[in-house]
């Protein structure tokens, strides 16, 4: 059935529509943007960035999977086709409930290596390194956490054997999967990550260093035999066995001048249960992954601080919603780079960021006829200390999806590598992720300590916001999330905008063209909507500058008695009922 859908269904749906990452020349969609197509299901659904990966939850599902079943499977499955994005060479967060309500988040985010310390982007000199420095190479990679994260699931949660949840994904690697358009276009942008291995370059490169063209079938016995090994033995084979040793050798191998990985950084990697991080908005539950993720607090930041205004009233169509929304963008981001990073190792005032008296005075500092004129971090309640706001690289990448089940559960789950291709490294036919530059390059600043700086073991912070919405009679309403680095919690909070606020349909809700203002310039996404506001937000105070299109997100609402799914249509994802 999968290898029958990449002709019949995943690559026709594939070319019509790009996304897009941080990067500066990434592939990129045009607006305006018609909502994708959605599909309505009672049992279960399935959206995710890729049709194939979609096809491979449904297929789970109607084995008799769960929806934590179902979203293993499309991780595996992404690790074949969107493995410029996401896969088991990185990491990932998983949001779960059942239909009691009940609701856990599962941490999955790479480890530095035990080695690393606060100098490890510095040079010899105390100097930065430069990002393509930084980022190629072993210096960059952290212990991936997806595997463990998965089985972790699973065992708790799984309904099917473990080796029956790889059968898609080794499908896929061994008979093979189109390239598609937008694929192409990052093997071409990102071609130093993407051809930096022999094995990058003969997967999906000519003779003469070309990108293979779109349609061309690529077949990767490698990562076949991986995930056969994997299926067979369980996660140990890369945790505890032999395949550890020869990943740790590898980093290790490529990390000039550092300590590097070792392999008890590998076989001493855990995925951890963590209390997910829940507050009410317009009288909604919204439940997101805390730290080392900022999504939780981020998302809840951008909607809280603004629900003294009647967004209702404004409707979407509204020049003065829009300049609201940037206005709290600045505002949370300003909280975000200060106190957000791994709670394991820092101080994290999570329950302060969320507390509804703090958020209403914040959003008190928003005025709907002007730009604030300076934006400066909070005080939250339980801020022990004042760290200091670091350098980070930008990011970019990742890949998120969503599964619901016949018997009431949902899963939200993100999966990345970072940036297209991660490292650029390599190994048993997948990439490995640059996760380490999510960190800051910077260890401190006027002597204070940056809570997101490099120590071994640490988890670098992440804007991944696989993100949970109840409804006011405590039924699961939303289930969502998104992929495109420090974008990612405005493109969740601008959909959950649309949904609670304006009564969109999330497919809808999704479209809406994205705004991003975290500095101190509105970038607006170049979409006629947005455009014909830009003389409103200048007249505001706003510097505005424009983008084409960015975002990638994926949604299942329940609606009229049923779920529907939803893929950004500036993607070429989809959502298909079980």
């Amino acid at each position: 059935m999968i290898k029958r859908l990449l002709f019949s269904l995943g690559l026709a749906l594939s070319l019509n529509a790009c996304a897009t990452t941080d990067a500066a020349h990434a592939p990129v969609a045009t607006a305006p943007f018609s909502t994708a197509p959605v599909a309505t299901a009672v049992p279960g659904m399935v959206s995710t960035a890729d049709p194939r990966a979609t096809q491979a939850g449904v297929d789970i599902l109607r084995q008799g999977g769960s929806a934590t079943d179902a979203a293993i499977a499309v991780m595996l499955a992404l690790t074949v086709v969107e493995p410029q994005s996401s896969g088991i060479g990185g990491g990932g967060f998983y949001l779960r409930t059942d239909a009691t309500g009940e609701t856990v988040s599962l941490d999955g985010r790479e480890t530095a290596p035990s080695g690393a310390t606060p100098q490890w982007f510095l040079d010899e000199n105390g100097e930065r390194l430069g990002y393509t420095q930084a980022v190629i190479g072993g210096l960059s990679v952290g212990v991936p956490g997806n595997l463990a994260l998965a089985a972790e699931a699973h065992a708790r949660y799984g309904k099917l054997e473990w080796g029956e949840l790889f059968a898609p994904a080794i499908a896929l690697a061994s008979d093979g999967f189109a390239i598609t358009e937008r694929f192409r276009e990052f093997l071409s942008f990102a071609q130093t990550r993407g051809g930096h291995t022999a094995q990058g370059r003969a997967l999906f490169y000519n003779a003469q260093g070309e990108p293979l063209p779109a349609g061309t079938l690529v077949r990767n016995p490698a990562l076949a035999a991986t995930l056969t090994e994997l299926a067979q033995q369980g996660p140990d084979w890369l945790y505890q066995g032999p395949a550890g040793d020869a990943l740790a050798a590898l980093v290790r191998g490529e990390t000039p001048g550092r300590t590097g990985m070792a392999r008890q950084d590998i076989a001493g990697y855990a995925a951890i249960w963590r209390e997910p991080v829940c507050a009410i908005y317009r009288a909604h539950k919204i439940c997101g992954m805390g730290p080392p993720s900022s999504g939780a607090t981020t998302v809840f930041a951008l909607l809280k601080q603004l629900e003294a205004h009647d967004l209702a009233a404004l409707g979407p169509q509204s020049a003065t919603a829009w300049h609201l929304f940037a206005e709290s963008q600045r505002l949370a981001y300003a909280d975000r780079e200060l106190y957000l990073a791994d709670a394991d190792f820092v101080p994290v005032p999570v329950r302060g960021l969320i507390d509804a008296d703090y958020l209403r005075a914040r959003g008190s500092l928003i005025s709907a006829t002007s730009r604030m004129a300076q934006v400066a971090p909070g005080t939250p309640p339980g801020a022990a200390y004042a760290l200091a706001d670091g350098e980070e690289a930008a990011e970019s990448g990742t890949s998120h999806f969503v599964v619901t089940d016949a018997r009431g559960n949902a899963v939200t789950y993100t999966s990345t590598i970072e940036g297209p291709f991660g490292s650029g490294l390599m190994f048993g036919g997948f990439f490995l992720n640059n996760e380490l530059t999510d960190f800051s390059f910077v260890p401190e600043v006027d002597g204070r300590p940056v809570a997101n700086r490099v120590e071994g073991g640490k988890r670098p912070r992440s804007s991944m916001a696989p993100t949970l919405v109840f409804a006011p009679d405590g039924s699961l309403r939303v289930a969502i999330g998104a992929a495109g680095g420090s974008t990612i919690p405005i493109q969740v909070a601008k959909t959950l905008i649309g949904v609670i606020d304006w009564n969109l349909p999330v497919d809808e809700a999704i479209a809406l063209p994205n705004l991003f203002s975290t500095g101190e310039k509105v970038t607006l996404e170049e979409a006629e909507m947005l455009l014909a506001m830009r003389p409103a937000l200048e007249a505001l105070g706003h510097e505005v500058g424009t983008r084409r299109a960015f975002g990638k997100a994926n949604a299942v609402e329940w609606r009229d008695g049923g779920w529907v799914g939803a893929a950004d249509p500036r993607s070429e994802g989809i959502a298909l009922g079980q």
